[in-house]
């Protein structure tokens, strides 16, 4: 090998940087140290680049031996079934092709199966065997979303792993005290030291493992350095309330709407809001009912519909709800959270009712309008096109309350023409409607939904559904498909749902699926091969379906 005293003489990273900044503009631009421009400068750069790497890794000082990490800690949860620990390292294995718009084929996406995979054997309280924790924590590098099942279940050999390769730093950051154990309730001197002492992440997770076991204990702690944190900490400390919000929180929370940050006061008028008891709740009736009222006098528009029971007057006047809205933001609602300056595109009179509305105590509409229900409330017309905005309102009110009673009244019956109630003026707020109903009831909604409507709509309505799901709405979801399927609908516009179905459908239900397996005969206006495309695609749910049952096997009984 020919050497150039150059190349072996100078400094050593101010050579390299000189035969890589040679490399990538081109030996016929720029020659390597020591060398003619000519035919030979690539091999002469080659040679110097031989010699230099030579030189640097020869040139390594030894370091001190380090200290020998501590044994990984036992993992007292049971093994995992030959079988399911089989089944994980076939999950883990799997890894999702390159996206593209052709067909899917009829083979199962194992990797949309992993985070139910892990649910069921968190449950059921099994160990993961020690080898396929690389690759587990692999994946969960991979997807924020499958962090915490996937965490849980790898448990405290994952966080010993984590310390040793900087990838999976995520492990600790994810973990309350940064992967040490949180100090016991009545350690109160090692709470107190990382609580002043603590990295930001640590003292949020210390506030929030405290707030969901001991609510009282760790506002009191929050309380001892409110005044000094800054105003981005309070604000996430001030949302960690949110878990075990009661009553006994009102005093701190009322204090904080005098905060000097804009942000920490709407969060504080908000949390205040969702106690319809407190004195902010009160306060804001009063404004709110000042705004809204009855009308004898007004005769409501053609087509409005009397309410149940005889509601109309003597006179047959169908009552109807005024509305004033606001003439100004006064200090006092600004410092119960009302923001005054509206979004672009909206009047400031709107903006201002919509949040006093909202922040309202639900119960004050049946006192101020006539001792009516929630749904004789939202079927009274409104007059001076104020309806949208004031059901809009009632909508946010109910979803912070979480009020079941007011929700069902402003979802409406699921069949009905417009396709949703009065007051749920999107598919966004008919899901946070339904967030506040139970399991059973939201399913049966939904079902009734897709049975009248279809699934053009229903997607986002499905995402707040339990999985699995109840038997009715899943029927609904496969007769809705079957239906679209015999119409000649264009196949790609269902594989969203498709896809939830995979996930979300009972396993139980593959069996009435096998007489849609079939290529059907297409109609005379069908997309071209969309039979083909919708046998592949029941193939698949069939196919998954199944294999999701043999997962819940391998793990054993509940």
């Amino acid at each position: 090998m020919t050497r150039s005293p150059a190349s072996v003489d100078a400094p050593g990273a101010d050579v390299w940087e000189g035969l890589v900044t040679t490399a990538l503009l081109g030996t016929d631009r720029r020659t390597p140290p020591g060398t003619a421009p000519g035919p030979d400068a690539p091999a002469a750069l080659l040679d110097a680049a031989a010699v230099e790497t030579v030189r640097r890794r020869a040139g390594l000082r030894p370091a001190r031996a380090a200290e020998r990490p501590q044994p990984a800690p036992e993992d007292p949860r049971p093994a995992l079934p030959p079988a399911a620990a089989r089944r994980l390292a076939m999950l883990l294995a799997d890894r999702p092709g390159p996206s593209g718009g052709g067909r899917r084929g009829s083979a199962p996406d194992l990797t949309e199966l992993l985070p139910q995979w892990l649910a069921v054997a968190n449950a059921r309280g099994f160990a993961p065997p020690p080898q396929v924790l690389p690759a587990l924590l692999d994946a969960a590098r991979g997807r924020t979303d499958l962090r915490p099942a996937a965490l849980e279940f790898a448990g405290p050999r994952a966080l010993w792993l984590a310390r040793l390769n900087p990838d999976w730093r995520f492990a600790l950051r994810a973990t309350p005290g940064g992967g040490a154990a949180l100090p016991r309730l009545e350690d109160e001197e090692r709470i107190q030291r990382l609580w002043q002492e603590g990295l930001f992440a640590e003292r949020v997770a210390l506030l929030s493992a405290l707030r969901s076991r001991e609510p009282a204990a760790a506002r009191d702690l929050l309380a001892t350095t409110w005044a000094t944190e800054r105003a981005e900490d309070r604000l996430m400390f001030l949302d960690s309330l949110r878990a075990g919000l009661g009553p006994d929180d009102e005093p701190f929370l009322e204090q904080s709407l005098a905060d000097r940050s804009r942000n920490v006061r709407a969060t504080a008028a908000e949390l205040l809001s969702a106690l319809p008891g407190s004195a902010l709740a009160a306060r804001m009736a009063v404004r709110a009912g000042a705004c809204v009222a009855i009308d004898h006098l007004r005769t409501a528009q053609p087509g409005g519909e009397c309410l149940e029971g005889g509601a109309s007057g003597a006179d047959g006047r169908t009552p109807t709800i005024a509305v004033e809205a606001p003439h100004e933001c006064d200090p006092g609602m600004e410092r119960d959270g009302v923001v005054a300056k509206a979004p672009a595109g909206r009047g400031e009179r709107s903006w201002w009712l919509g949040q006093l509305v909202e922040a309202a105590p639900l119960a004050t509409w049946s006192r101020r309008l006539g001792g009516r229900t929630p749904r004789e409330i939202v079927a009274l017309p409104v007059a001076d096109e104020w309806q949208g905005e004031l059901h809009a309102a009632w909508c946010r009110a109910a979803v912070r309350q979480r009020d079941a009673e007011w929700s069902r009244a402003l979802l409406g019956e699921p069949s009905a023409p417009d396709a949703g109630g009065p007051g749920a003026v999107s598919l966004a707020e008919r899901a946070k409607l339904l967030g506040t109903l139970g399991a059973a009831e939201r399913a049966e909604w939904v079902a009734g939904f897709i049975s009248a409507h279809g699934l053009s709509e229903a997607f986002q309505l499905l995402g707040v559904c339990g999985v699995p799901w109840a038997a009715p709405l899943g029927r609904a979801v496969v007769d809705a498909l079957n239906i679209a399927r015999d119409a000649g609908s264009y196949p790609w516009s269902f594989s969203g749902v498709m896809g939830l179905a995979e996930r979300c459908l009972d396993p139980s239900e593959a069996s009435r699926l096998d007489a849609l397996l079939a290529v059907p005969d297409e109609p005379e206006n069908a997309s071209p091969g969309a039979g083909g495309y919708w046998a592949e695609a029941f193939q698949r749910l069939v196919t998954t379906l199944r294999l999701r049952a043999a997962m819940t096997e391998e793990l054993g009984a509940a």
